[in-house]
């Protein structure tokens, strides 16, 4: 029985050293193996004043909804106030139309009248539809009232029926009807490609 008793206690005292010299050990290396300290990130002063001179935001949403039912949103990566206008950039815009058809459009910078609730995008502009139409063209206005788009110059599409080109598309729904209607005009050439 003492010899049982000797042995615990010889172990007991063994673990009262060896426990915590490896938690000493163990506390060594979090030190030796810890990551040097990284430059220290600093916003310059330059950098500061401009923020503080032209404020934005990042991730900015507007919706609402059009005279003639469309849901009408439009999300940008930055946007800048300037008076009555809102100057944003890399511009996403969804229309939702009463009739179901889904209008995305992309463009790099554009702005927005609060006022007037008109939206104009410039540079390249890029609206898909979910009939299957793909369009491109410099420039695009957007009456977020009536829902009517326009392009500002000549618009190049495919379509599920073949290719064409007009001097200006006319997205809008006329008075009375319950869906939107898409029209070209001003020298509309079309290549038709029959369905398989």
């Amino acid at each position: 029985m003492t010899g049982d008793d000797n042995l615990y206690s010889q172990f007991v005292g063994f673990l009262k050293i060896t426990l915590p010299l490896a938690a000493l050990a163990l506390m060594s290396t979090v030190f030796l193996f810890a990551r040097a300290p990284t430059k220290e990130t600093t916003i310059p002063y330059a950098e500061i004043e401009e923020i503080a001179r032209e404020p934005r935001v990042s991730g900015a949403q507007i919706s609402g909804v059009a005279d003639d039912g469309s849901v009408i949103g439009i999300d940008a990566g930055t946007t800048r106030p300037n008076g009555d206008l809102m100057i944003i950039e890399n511009l996403t815009a969804t229309v939702e139309s009463v009739n179901g058809v889904h209008i995305d459009i992309r463009a790099g910078t554009g702005e927005v009248d609060i006022t007037s609730r008109i939206a104009r995008l410039s540079g390249l502009a890029r609206i898909e539809t979910s009939n299957g139409f793909e369009m491109e063209t410099v420039g695009i206005t957007a009456n977020m009232t009536t829902g009517q788009i326009i392009s500002d110059a000549e618009i190049e599409v495919q379509a599920p029926f073949g290719a064409l080109t007009a001097g200006q598309m006319i997205i809008e729904t006329p008075e009375g009807d319950d869906g939107q209607v898409m029209l070209f005009q001003n020298g509309v050439r079309l290549v038709y490609t029959p369905q398989q």
